[in-house]
């Protein structure tokens, strides 16, 4: 069954101004998205309060989705910059995907106290305070993906995609391997070096990447294919230009970094050596960086183009060879609540965020030598409004 498509008459170019700060659709950004779709979703629903977190595509921005609704915060500094929380209109909230610094957000209910079903991608205009573009589709959507001329729909076994926001039009539907995750990662600027739709493979442990170039209503490219790993795939992060894809298994032990050009492995990465839950994966606006978190309450940060700087078993240096010996294992990290679902991103100045499910706001500096000093601490759930909204 096809998804139907409700489309308003083409929607104006978001303009400056709305309380999101919005840009015009010439601006373009610098850095890859976030999102917690993936394993954290369990995690996420055994929290009361709130049910999902997402970032933006520059990480300056990110999105509660509560029970009570959808509340939108900035980082630098942190602060409330709009809430939606009216039980008539809104009522709980499952995912928010935020488009850029825009007026837009996609939302899909979810929660005990749900207005819509969470077969709808639902998009809201905060500029004029209602939504104005429904998506239905025949099951329950797992996660949703926005860009300046795309949104990206995801069922348990199919992926859609669609013209956004300018005369919403269906692009194409893909079948896929059983993705209960809602695993879906999307280069997020129209002026990434390659335009790239990332997705769990026909094969366990494979990635599928379709080019986004080229789409017309009805057509997609044939998508190539990584063998990434031999079990299911949990986690997967595209970088901003769409170079290069990074994986992790359901073991949650190792992460592989491919070229997306030659899929060629570049390099892989060792978390630890017992078995964990990944909640995100992110890479750096310059892609000299990666960050990973899992359910161990462990932020980790590798170094992907100076490599040496990565932490190596001290047996490898006096001839040891096996690949636990060989690993390179992260350079810096730091700890968080165990088990707590959390979204990581950075920021200037070599500066992680660590976004948790349980309120709480962590911000930390690193040093290419491994040094790693919190720099703020923080319950965003208790901060204070924009007084300039």
């Amino acid at each position: 069954m096809s998804s139907v498509a409700h489309c308003p008459p083409p929607l104006p170019p978001p303009s400056l101004g709305s309380p999101l700060e919005r840009q015009s659709a010439t601006n373009r950004c610098s850095t890859d998205s976030t999102d917690m779709t993936g394993a954290v979703g369990a995690a996420l629903m055994a929290r009361k309060e709130i049910i999902g977190l997402s970032m933006n595509e520059e990480h300056s921005l990110f999105a509660a989705a509560m029970e009570s609704g959808v509340k939108i915060f900035n980082v630098e500094p942190l602060m409330v910059k709009a809430t939606l929380d009216d039980p008539k209109d809104i009522g709980s909230i499952a995912i928010c995907q935020l488009l850029h610094r825009t007026n837009l957000m996609a939302l899909v209910a979810g929660g005990s106290n749900q207005r819509y079903s969470e077969r709808s991608v639902l998009i809201w205009d905060d500029a004029l305070k209602k939504f104005v573009l429904e998506l239905t589709f025949s099951s329950t959507v797992l996660a949703v993906k926005t860009r300046r001329d795309r949104i990206i729909v995801v069922e348990r076994s199919r992926i859609h995609c669609f013209s956004f926001p300018q005369q919403c039009q269906k692009l194409f539907t893909i079948d896929t391997r059983d993705n209960p995750l809602g695993l879906c990662e999307v280069t997020p600027y129209t002026s990434s070096e390659r335009q790239l739709l990332a997705f769990p493979g026909q094969r366990k442990g494979s990635v599928h990447l379709l080019d986004l170039t080229h789409t017309e209503p009805g057509m997609s490219s044939a998508p190539i294919n990584i063998a990434a790993h031999q079990a299911d795939i949990a986690c997967l992060a595209i970088n901003k230009s769409g170079t290069l894809v990074a994986t992790a298994s359901v073991k949650g032990t190792l992460i592989r970094v491919f070229d997306t050009s030659k899929r060629q492995r570049v390099v892989e990465l060792r978390r630890g050596a017992d078995a964990a839950t990944l909640y995100c994966i992110a890479f750096s606006h310059d892609s000299d960086f990666l960050v990973v978190s899992s359910d161990k309450g462990t932020v980790h940060i590798f170094a992907l183009k100076d490599t040496h700087l990565n932490r190596r078993s001290h047996f490898s240096s006096i001839g040891f060879a096996h690949q636990y010996v060989d690993s390179q294992w992260a350079l810096a990290k730091f700890t968080i609540a165990a088990e707590c679902a959390c979204i990581c991103a950075f920021g200037p100045g070599q500066a992680v965020y660590a976004i948790c499910v349980d309120g709480t706001f962590h911000k930390y500096h690193f040093t290419p030598d491994g040094g790693c000093l919190r720099d703020s601490f923080d319950v965003y759930l208790d901060v204070p409004e924009d007084d300039d909204l």
